[in-house]
C-alpha cells in the first residue's frame, strides 16, 4: 500500500474542492495503520444514462482510489428517483416509476464498469434502508435540519425568493441522500460541485449518529470539445466512453488547447508528478501543441478502447488529418438503383443519410451547400451526380468517408 502522502497526491488531482484536506489526511493514516479500505461512495441519479467523459471525471477519481486499496460503493438512487430529486433544477423534477428506475439501473451497470473495478465496487440501492423507515423514523430525521438549513440550497433558495413552488417533500431528498451515508458508514462522498449542499448534509448527519464524518471530495465540471458549455449530449460536445476509438481520438483532437492540461487531470489515470512535467512541456516555446494533444487523445483513447484500437485511431488520424489522404479501410456501399434517378443522376442525398454521414436530408443538403463534400479527393457542391459508373469515395468534412461501389 502507498504511503498516506503518496495517496494523497494522488486522490487531490484535479480536485475542485475537499473538506477537509487534515480529515482525509487522518483517514488515509487510520486505513494504512489498521489495514482497513476506505469507502468511498456516490450516489447516481436512475434517469437514463449516457456517459461520456464530463461523467467519467468522478468514476476516473474513484477507480484511482481503488488502485490505492480501498472501496466504492455506488448507490443507485432508486427509492430518491421515484419521488424526484430536484438537484440544481429551477422546477421539481418528474418523479420515474419502479420499472423506469430498474431499467435504468441495468444500464448503469454495464457503463460504470467499463471504468471502475468490478471486483472493489458494491453496487446498492437506496431502497434497500429508505422503504424501510417508518413514519416516526422519518420524522426523527427530519428533526435534524431546519428548514432555514434547506433554504440555504441554491436551487431552494432563488425558487422560494421567485415564488415558485416547492414540495415538501423535496426537503428530505437531501436528507435522504445523506441518510445513505450513515447506512453505508461513508468515509469519502464524492459529486460534482452541483451537488455540494447534499453531501455536506451527509457530514452533519453522520456526526449526529456518532460516526466520523465523511470526507467531502468535489471534482469540477469538465468543459466540452467547444471549450466553453459543460459537456452535455444535448449541446454536442461530449466524448462519450462507448464511441469507437477513432471518434474518441479525434473529438479529443478538437479540444482547445487551453483544455489540455484539465482534460489530463479529470479525463486521465496519469500520476500527477507526469502531468507536472506536460505543464512544463507545453510551456516550451518550441512545443506544438497538438503533439502533447495527441499523447492525450491516445491516452483517453486507451483507457476505453484498449492500446491497439487507439493505435490505429492514431494512424487514421494522421492519415486524414495531417497527410490529407484517404484511409484504406473505410466502409463500403453497394449502390442499387433506388439510389439512382431516371436520368441516370446518383441521389447523393439520400447516400449521406442512410450511410450516416448526416442525421437528415436538410443536414445533408446544409453539409454539401456548405462546401463540406468532397468526391474522390474534389469539393462538389451539388444534391445529385451523374453515375460515372465506376466506384467513387464520398468524403464529408476531414473524417467521414464511405466508398460507393458501382
Amino acid at each position: 500500500m502507498k504511503s498516506a502522502q503518496e495517496q494523497f497526491k494522488i486522490i487531490m488531482k484535479g480536485v475542485n474542492q475537499v473538506v477537509s484536506e487534515e480529515n482525509l489526511m487522518q483517514k488515509l493514516e487510520k486505513s494504512i495503520a489498521s489495514n482497513t479500505p476506505l469507502i468511498v461512495k456516490l450516489g447516481l441519479d436512475p434517469s437514463a444514462p449516457d456517459i461520456h467523459l464530463g461523467h467519467a471525471v468522478v468514476l476516473r477519481k474513484i477507480k484511482q482510489m481503488q488502485d490505492l486499496g480501498h472501496r466504492a460503493v455506488i448507490i443507485i438512487g432508486d427509492f430518491t428517483g421515484r419521488i424526484g430529486d430536484p438537484s440544481g433544477k429551477s422546477k421539481t423534477r418528474k418523479p420515474l416509476t419502479t420499472e423506469q428506475v430498474l431499467e435504468n439501473a441495468k444500464t448503469y451497470k454495464n457503463q460504470i464498469f467499463k471504468i471502475l473495478d468490478k471486483e472493489k465496487t458494491d453496487l446498492r440501492f437506496n431502497s434497500e434502508w429508505l422503504s424501510k423507515l417508518n413514519f416516526e423514523d422519518i420524522l426523527k430525521l427530519a428533526g435534524k435540519v431546519t428548514v432555514a438549513r434547506i433554504l440555504e440550497r441554491d436551487d431552494f433558495e432563488k425558487r422560494y425568493k421567485n415564488n415558485e413552488p416547492i414540495g415538501l417533500h423535496e426537503f428530505f431528498y437531501p436528507l435522504m441522500q445523506a441518510y445513505d451515508s450513515v447506512e453505508i458508514k461513508a468515509d469519502i462522498e464524492m459529486g460534482g460541485t452541483d451537488q455540494t449542499f447534499n453531501i455536506l448534509m451527509g457530514r452533519t448527519l453522520q456526526k449526529d449518529y456518532g460516526q466520523d464524518s465523511q470526507i467531502a471530495l468535489f471534482m469540477p465540471l469538465l468543459e466540452g470539445t467547444d471549450g466553453i458549455e459543460k459537456m452535455s449530449k444535448s449541446l454536442g460536445n461530449y466524448i462519450g466512453i462507448h464511441e469507437n476509438a477513432v471518434d474518441i481520438y479525434q473529438k479529443t483532437m478538437t479540444i482547445p488547447d487551453s483544455l489540455i492540461i484539465k482534460y489530463f487531470e479529470l479525463a486521465t489515470d496519469i500520476h500527477p508528478d507526469e502531468i507536472e512535467l506536460i505543464k512544463v512541456e507545453l510551456n516550451n516555446p518550441n512545443t506544438n501543441p497538438r503533439d502533447v494533444k495527441m499523447k492525450l487523445a491516445k491516452e483517453i483513447t486507451t483507457l476505453y478502447c484498449g492500446s491497439n484500437e487507439a493505435e490505429i485511431a492514431e494512424d487514421h488520424f494522421k492519415t486524414v488529418f495531417q497527410k490529407n489522404l484517404i484511409p484504406d479501410d473505410i466502409a463500403e456501399f453497394n449502390l442499387s438503383s433506388d439510389f439512382v434517378t431516371s436520368d441516370g443522376q446518383i441521389d447523393l442525398v439520400k447516400i449521406m443519410v442512410i450511410n450516416e454521414l448526416a442525421k437528415s436530408n436538410s443536414e445533408a443538403r446544409r453539409l454539401i451547400g456548405q462546401n463540406a463534400m468532397k468526391i474522390d479527393g474534389e469539393r462538389f457542391n451539388e444534391f445529385t451526380m451523374l453515375n460515372p459508373h465506376k466506384s467513387f469515395t464520398i468524403q464529408i468534412g476531414k473524417s467521414k468517408f464511405i466508398k460507393i461501389k458501382i
